[in-house]
């Protein structure tokens, strides 16, 4: 059985679920925050250390202004109402991307979250927000060029955000989509993909589970022949 410490998600179909269901793009959004809740439990029941979630890509910022917005404020919002309660579950909260162009009150309740959980062990949950692969990697080069420091693989990995976060064992896209969308390239070299059809805010712990059951009858071979 394949040992599972880190699972990805890039939650798609939010918008077009909330078209289908209201003819309300924010409606999707607002739905699919209920789901993130429940997996993370899930995760937590399943003993799983580290959840990553795409939440708001560097390429999000072509859509209407008053979608971000609503992004903004639902994230916000989220942080302010729920952040006792996920710290009562021992949940670390750790956001990877840019922080800036972020609305200073979105700032103050993302380091607040992380400096509350931060000593949290039961699992640590990665928000990817305002989050793009490609920028991460030319980031992570321009540090090792500023170090001074050799363009080895040890390197570059204590440079990333995900420093000292194993890479993901699964990654769940859902929403009927099958591509990557500029999200942990470099840390997604050997991960399981799961395209999900569902969309986000239909997608729930019973597709979550037969998920993981795919992968534990998976021969992880990472190049070799017999998977030692």
């Amino acid at each position: 059985m394949s040992s599972l410490r880190h699972i990805a998600i890039i939650m798609d179909g939010n918008g077009r679920w909330g078209l289908k269901k209201r003819n309300n793009r924010n409606f999707g959004h607002k739905k699919g925050v209920e789901v993130v809740e429940k997996i993370i439990e899930h995760c937590i029941k399943k003993n799983i250390r580290f959840l990553t979630l795409f939440t708001f890509s560097t390429e999000n910022w072509k859509r209407p202004k008053k979608e971000i917005n609503y992004l903004f404020s639902l994230l916000e919002n989220f942080l302010k109402k729920k952040i006792s309660q996920i710290h009562k579950q021992e949940v670390c909260i750790k956001f990877i991307g840019e922080k800036k162009n972020l609305k200073k009150t979105l700032l103050s309740s993302i380091n607040y979250s992380e400096k509350l959980t931060k000593n949290n062990k039961k699992i640590q949950v990665n928000i990817a927000f305002n989050y793009g692969s490609k920028n991460e990697i030319l980031n992570t080069a321009n540090i090792l060029k500023k170090k001074k420091l050799r363009f080895t693989e040890k390197n570059f990995e204590n440079n990333l955000f995900t420093k000292n976060i194993p890479n993901p064992e699964i990654l769940i896209r859902t929403g009927n989509t099958k591509r990557l969308s500029n999200f942990m390239l470099w840390q997604l070299a050997y991960t399981e993909i799961f395209f999900e059809k569902k969309m986000w805010p239909d997608f729930n712990t019973n597709d979550f589970n037969k998920i993981i059951n795919k992968y534990h009858k998976i021969t992880r071979k990472f190049g070799n022949i017999d998977g030692k």
